[in-house]
């Protein structure tokens, strides 16, 4: 008898590029996710529910075994640090880098850096594999705003096309991790419930070296 298996998917653009992957994995919602308000949706499978959550909460729900298996950005992953997560596939969806940025021709900072992000973790490990300790400012959104408005003298935050820090008089500086949405998997739910995660991990596997090689 097969065990149900639950998978949690992050809100927002990761959301949007991951249903076509599950499509071609044959998991199709119920329902229409966009214009329902559920948190919970069955599928074309009576075994296989989708929960949609923050995307900073997946690896949460996929570590305490809330969820069986989770789609979260490397960002997110890195920052959480991974316990009790296996990370079997790069979906290759959703690209951007994590870097440090800055106010463009901004004069040497002496003493103590002060860096903005909501990424304290990521933050604090880069800076200190270079020998630096640095004052870190947690902040949830509008980074640009710290090096403007004196708060802080520099941020480390994701950068996609680079428009938005341009347009505020910011530059990145650091390149700290090339980003992409993952595939993560909790080590109980891997070694309970192998035999039903193991085929879909096969087809998404299949469905990304498929779109690798039309874009190629």
């Amino acid at each position: 008898m097969k065990q149900n298996l639950t998978i949690a998917l992050s809100k927002g653009r990761i959301l949007k590029e991951t249903l076509p992957l599950l499509a071609a994995a044959n998991i199709i919602p119920a329902e229409d996710i966009y214009s329902s308000r559920k948190l919970i949706f069955d599928t074309n499978h009576d075994t296989i529910k989708l929960v949609v959550i923050r995307a900073t909460d997946v690896p949460t729900y996929v570590e305490y075994g809330a969820a069986d298996m989770g789609i979260a950005g490397k960002d997110v992953l890195l920052e959480h640090g991974g316990q009790g997560l296996y990370e079997p596939l790069d979906l290759e969806i959703s690209k951007c880098r994590l870097m440090v940025a800055g106010m463009k021709d901004a004069a040497p900072v002496t003493g103590r850096l002060k860096v903005a992000s909501k990424f304290v973790n990521v933050t604090r490990d880069y800076f200190a594999s270079q020998g630096k300790q640095v004052d870190i400012i947690k902040l949830y959104g509008a980074m640009e705003l710290a090096p403007i408005m004196g708060l802080a003298d520099c941020i480390v935050d994701i950068v996609d096309t680079g428009n938005t820090m341009r347009a505020n008089g910011l530059e990145p500086t650091e390149h700290i991790a090339d980003i992409s949405s993952r595939l993560v998997v909790g080590q109980a739910s891997l070694k309970m419930k192998h035999r039903q995660i193991q085929p879909i991990l096969d087809m998404l596997r299949t469905a990304i070296d498929a779109r690798r090689e039309e874009t190629a």
